[in-house]
């Protein structure tokens, strides 16, 4: 069978990153040239390093995905470099633990200086910084990049979360930020349909990393109490890895899979989003 990916460009940003590098190296296998896009030209350059080894084909570019002028520039140098592109993986993101208090509900002492640490002690410009990465992050790209797919059409696939969903405890920014990416998801697959483009979206649930081994642990090695209050509520009993989100980019990716399918998030989170918590 004719393998639909060989061939197709695909610029995925946050390729340095656990999610987005196991993304990369897959459609790589797939035989898709890879734009590789992140902050840092160091680990940039190791998940080359991979891609090549196995005989991908991929090129590293270094851009602030919140600077729209970097941003319009990394989009004509990929198209001037690869020709076109296909496929945009916006991947980039996160979170910053300067934007989050340490408490999950109000404590008056918390007006009185900083012996607790709630939502009126957090830094508001990390705040600021959280929602303007995830939301105009995810924005600029698109803009960017769906330009040059207007006559060939192309796939886009954000990135949500489950806080889109639910707002974790002390995430504020975070959650409201990835809201918004499902919402604009569907405003955008709307206002590019005709052009042929599809937009939409990927919502992970919790994946391990080496952040959320120090804070949550792992099934395995032993769990941290917000740890088993994220397995408690998982039904599939586990977190999942990187390599979990690969087969639901490549059916948003693959025009003869999901080509009458636009607007829409996918949660991949082991079924968390099913129970209530009572």
């Amino acid at each position: 069978m004719e393998n639909y990916f060989n061939g197709k460009v695909a610029v995925v940003t946050g390729a340095a990153g656990v999610i987005c590098s196991e993304i990369a190296k897959d459609l790589a296998s797939l035989g898709v040239k890879l734009a590789l896009v992140d902050r840092s030209e160091e680990n940039l350059k190791k998940i080359a390093e991979e891609i090549t080894a196995a005989q991908g084909e991929c090129a590293c570019y270094t851009c602030d995905v919140t600077d729209k002028k970097s941003v319009d520039d990394l989009a004509e140098k990929v198209i001037k470099d690869f020709g076109k592109c296909d496929f945009l993986i916006n991947g980039a993101g996160g979170n910053n633990a300067k934007a989050q208090p340490k408490i999950t509900e109000f404590d008056p002492r918390e007006l009185e200086g900083d012996e607790v640490n709630g939502i009126y002690n957090i830094d508001m410009d990390a705040f600021e910084g959280v929602i303007k990465l995830n939301t105009m992050g995810t924005v600029y790209p698109l803009l960017a990049f769906a330009k040059y797919m207007t006559k060939a059409g192309g796939s886009i696939v954000n990135f949500a979360s489950m806080n889109t969903y639910c707002p974790l405890t002390r995430n504020f920014a975070y959650a409201m930020s990835k809201a918004a990416v499902a919402n604009f998801t569907q405003a955008f697959a709307a206002y590019f349909a005709k052009c042929g483009i599809r937009i939409n979206a990927v919502a992970p649930g919790f994946i391990v990393n080496p952040r959320s081994k120090l804070i949550l642990g792992t099934v395995e090695e032993g769990l941290t109490k917000r740890g088993q209050d994220v397995i408690d509520h998982t039904p599939m009993g586990d977190f999942g890895r990187a390599q979990d989100m690969c087969g639901t980019i490549r059916y948003l990716l693959n025009e003869n899979m999901s080509g009458f399918v636009t607007g829409v998030t996918i949660p991949v989170d082991g079924g968390f989003l099913t129970l209530s918590g009572v």
